[in-house]
């Protein structure tokens, strides 16, 4: 297998910077990676593995003899740019979700389809692969392994989503905000337009995107994408936390036939999900921070013999990371030499 070269659009984002960092962890055969952005970051030296590099403009002909584009970046620069490098010849991996209702590109989810047993597409000349949202992702897993031990009627999730998710501006406008409230300052509102320091919401405010609802509602798509068929679709709700990274879940499911807790535990235990039994260990943003893991406790509902409660965290980033480059592989096949110059 040759080498390949590689582009991070966004390079300088808190997705970008999770990209990178896992191709160099995974080995990703990369002969070169450029980083690239156009914003304020341009000209700003990263580390990249054992060598520094610095962001570079993103233009046409960057992307020339590029074997994979990650789109790191917001949904306009995605929008913008991702035909150039298509035609350029390379592979598009798109975390920005600006690319999921183009025709010809399909929400990818490694995880699952290794969890289904489902082959990995093979197309000579793949469309954009979306990177499914990390929350679909966890949601997916966990009702996969659920229903080892008997069919799953009901899934209740609430998602409580930190302010990573809207990258470095949401988390400086978190931390800003909490500056301010502590020593009784106007707080600043560009982007949730909601207090959302020392708060709990389902909505942000009317100046604010993408809204909590169209997250929610991407969620479910990409859930309904990736589960295949015979999973009971989640009843979600999205609440924005005053957390700065990492998802955390509170689902409550219900089988048709009641199964000892120990055995759903068991069931769920696995490849990317660790179960929890400590109240020590007990699941939280905090320790699932740079984990590539689900950790999960579980227990019975007091009033339903039939109901259970999953108290789940993970690394929003480094999930979202390992789906792209994960994507990223199971494309090598359809690209058996990198075009190095």
């Amino acid at each position: 297998m040759g080498l390949y070269k590689v582009a991070i659009v966004g390079g300088a984002t808190l997705k970008g910077k999770e990209v990178a960092e896992l191709l160099n962890d995974r080995n990703f055969p990369a002969a070169d990676v450029k980083l690239l952005d156009d914003d304020e970051s341009l000209g700003q030296l990263e580390s990249l593995g054992d060598e520094v590099t610095f962001i570079q403009s993103v233009r046409a002909e960057q992307f020339e003899n590029v074997d994979f584009t990650f789109f790191a970046s917001d949904p306009e620069c995605t929008r913008k740019n991702w035909m150039t490098a298509q035609h350029r010849g390379g592979a598009i991996v798109d975390l920005s979700y600006a690319l999921e209702d183009e025709a010809t590109a399909r929400v990818r989810a490694p995880w699952i389809e290794r969890e289904l047993r489902k082959p990995s597409p093979s197309e000579l000349v793949p469309g954009p692969a979306v990177v499914a949202h990390p929350a679909a992702v966890i949601l997916v897993l966990l009702l996969l392994r659920a229903s080892k031990v008997g069919r799953v009627n009901r899934l209740i999730a609430t998602v409580y989503e930190p302010a990573s998710e809207h990258g470095q501006r949401g988390m400086d406008e978190l931390h800003q905000q909490t500056v301010n409230l502590l020593s009784f300052q106007q707080l600043p509102k560009n982007v949730f337009d909601v207090q959302v320091a020392f708060n709990m919401i389902t909505r942000y405010g009317q100046a604010s995107f993408p809204t909590l609802e169209s997250i929610e509602h991407r969620v479910l798509k990409h859930f309904e994408q990736i589960a295949g068929p015979g999973l009971v679709p989640p009843s979600l709700l999205m609440v924005q936390a005053p957390i700065f990274h990492g998802h955390v879940f509170s689902i409550y499911l219900e089988t048709e036939q009641g199964v000892a807790v120990g055995d759903l535990a068991q069931a769920l235990s696995g490849e990317h999900v660790s179960v929890t039994r400590l109240p020590a260990d007990s699941p939280s943003n905090v320790n699932a921070a740079g984990q590539g893991e689900i950790l999960v406790s579980v227990s019975r509902d007091a009033n339903h013999q039939n109901g259970y409660w999953l108290w789940a965290a993970s690394d929003n980033l480094r999930i979202a990371a390992s789906t792209a480059v994960e994507t990223a592989e199971s494309m090598l096949g359809s690209r058996p030499r990198g075009k190095i110059q």
